[in-house]
């Protein structure tokens, strides 16, 4: 990265990608940041939870303009490829360039929100930037549950204005969000159901490949499921035959649409040919239903030994119907802005663990009555499929403020710079901003950021020229900041 620009904000980014820093565990990057705040003379401080703010004086001339708080979250998600030998906890993110885009090898690039925190800290440095006062937020764990914005207390933040660098889509301001909830599913399968396979033919059957994604941006773009097609297959072959399953592990993180999964399964010896032909049928009829969006996927089975039991036969077949029936995808598009999803659901993860496969899902809607609902709904399909079921507290969504200065601000900053409009819109992902403006009521907010593809799966990238655009954005809207 040593030849891209910004070369202030590529370089601090390449200081964040050498520290490890997953959801839940972000100690070291907590540390690094609170020496790089006192290292440099500048207000630190790190409260409770593990969120820090690093707060930097008004440039000669600014010292009366409302000050400004920019917000980034210091985690990412932690996903690799199954081939790649990589630790999360010790190892430093490898990137390489590709053409315009910024990657990593064979995991995620944790440029969401590592390019937001790079920004931050690039202005924190910079001694050639006008600005008011600011306030440089870094918070924890955004990705598995915003625990660090909810944490926060009231008087952390003093700003008038809040910029969340958090958005995915250069040209875009952000303006409001939606809210959501996780919804678990416990199905048990007793161990002392559980039934031997001798003399059965046990194969692994498993879906990789696909191009996965941010189950908030990425829900409407028609990407397949790899729970999905794996349940798929297992309720038509239990159809057939005397299936068996001995072991589920599929997916990952609640906010991924999941990339890829594996169960290890038995049927009768008699059946074994006709199980190969169906696997290649349903990896024919999966390549045509999602010809475009899954040009990688993979689909098909391989014979195995386990020394596992096999989960008990009715529970087995009512767990894996309700699988098949569980909303996944968009439920329902708004009604007041056109293209954005109104509601949705993620099938995110299916995992046998102990005595019990634990399944869980994601739902998210701009409309606070939709959803419990789509929650409901969620649970309903589990509840007849014999699961005990959770919904948590989940977060909220963020209403546009019609009347925003910072909006106002940001626009024709953008127009000035750039000769066109840029487009302000809401977001079917769940930003903290959702969770700020209950906390700070009068905190008028938005959010931009550069463009970004792949987030939350070993495919992330950063399209760099956007990065300058961003950086540049950024400083004429500082500059630009009202009088108190």
């Amino acid at each position: 990265m040593a030849n891209l620009t910004p070369k202030s904000v590529f370089d601090c980014f390449a200081q964040i990608n050498q520290v490890p820093r997953p959801s839940k565990r972000e100690e070291k990057m907590i540390e690094f940041l609170r020496n790089f705040g006192e290292s440099h003379g500048l207000d630190t401080h790190v409260d409770e939870v593990g969120n820090v703010i690093i707060r930097k004086p008004a440039t000669p001339g600014y010292e009366d303009r409302k000050t400004v708080i920019l917000q980034s979250h210091h985690d990412m998600v932690c996903e690799k490829n199954k081939d790649v030998d990589f630790d999360f906890d010790k190892d430093a993110i490898q990137t390489y360039v590709d053409g315009e885009w910024l990657k990593a090898k064979g995991t995620t690039l944790g440029a969401d929100d590592g390019i937001g925190c790079a920004m931050e800290m690039a202005l924190l440095l910079a001694d050639d930037v006008e600005h008011g006062p600011i306030e440089c937020v870094f918070t924890r764990d955004e990705e598995t549950g915003l625990t660090g914005a909810e944490g926060m207390q009231p008087g952390f933040m003093t700003g008038e204005y809040l910029i969340n660098l958090d958005s995915e889509d250069e040209g875009e301001i952000f303006v409001s969000c939606a809210g959501g909830v996780r919804t678990e599913a416990r199905f048990p399968m007793p161990a002392a159901e559980c039934e031997s396979v001798d003399g059965m033919f046990v194969a692994r059957v498993f879906v990789k490949g696909l191009t996965g994604g941010h189950s908030g941006d990425d829900i409407n773009k028609n990407r397949a499921n790899a729970n999905k097609l794996l349940v798929r297959f297992l309720v038509e072959e239990m159809e057939k035959t005397d299936l068996r399953l001995l072991d589920l592990q599929s997916g990952g993180l609640h906010n991924a649409i999941p990339r890829e999964g594996q169960a290890i399964i038995a049927v009768p010896m008699s059946f074994k040919e006709q199980l190969r032909v169906d696997i290649n049928v349903l990896a024919a009829n999966a390549r045509e239903e999602f010809s475009v969006t899954e040009p990688d996927m993979v689909i098909d089975l391989e014979s195995t030994t386990s020394d596992l039991k096999a989960l008990p036969k009715e529970r087995t077949e009512r767990m894996l119907k309700s699988l098949l029936a569980v909303h996944h995808g968009v439920y329902a598009m708004s009604q007041d802005l056109e293209g954005l999803v109104e509601t949705s659901s993620n099938l995110a993860c299916m995992h046998l663990e102990g005595e019990e496969v634990v399944v869980n899902t994601s739902q998210r809607s701009s409309v606070p009555s939709n959803l419990p609902n789509m929650a409901r709904i969620i649970r309903c399909a589990f509840e007849l499929g014999g699961a005990k079921c959770v919904t948590n507290e989940g977060y909220p969504g963020w209403k546009m403020n019609p009347k925003s200065e910072i909006v106002k601000i940001a626009r024709d900053s953008y127009v000035r710079l750039f000769g066109k409009e840029p487009k302000v819109k809401a977001i079917h992902a769940g930003l903290e901003c959702g969770l700020f403006s209950e906390k700070y009521p009068s905190l008028d907010m938005c959010s931009f950021g550069p463009t970004l593809r792949g987030v939350h799966s070993p495919d992330e990238k950063l399209l760099i020229p956007t990065v300058q655009m961003v950086w540049d954005h950024l400083l004429d809207i500082l500059k630009n900041i009202p009088q108190k």
